[in-house]
């Protein structure tokens, strides 16, 4: 499960797919199917959560990995690249990585 904690010692990426609206569900299917066959099994995977956007033009990816170098070396591996060759077909992307410097919630 994912925890946004800024003790959480990992690298978030944030990924906003753009892509048509009668192809975001694909998008989210080809997503989580990249997720449970590849990703979920490299090293340094923690979590990952998908989000659709109410306008159905967006799809957020929202993953957290150990270390950058894991993320990093995860961009290099040809089964985690199989999966997105198709997906960047379909949609354009806004990846980053980021760091959590403050989670809030009511008590």
């Amino acid at each position: 499960m994912t925890t946004i904690s800024k003790d959480n010692k990992v690298v978030t990426l944030i990924n906003v797919f753009t892509v048509e609206p009668e192809n975001q569900q694909r998008l989210v299917e080809m997503l989580v199917e990249a997720t449970e066959k590849t990703m979920k099994n490299l090293p340094g995977f923690v979590s990952a959560t998908i989000h659709r956007s109410a306008d159905g033009v967006r799809v957020a990816n929202y993953a957290q990995w150990r270390r950058c170098e894991d993320f990093e070396a995860m961009l290099k591996n040809p089964e985690a690249t199989a999966h997105m060759k198709p997906i960047m077909e379909i949609a354009k992307f806004d990846a980053h990585l980021y760091e959590v410097v403050e989670s809030m919630s009511v008590s």
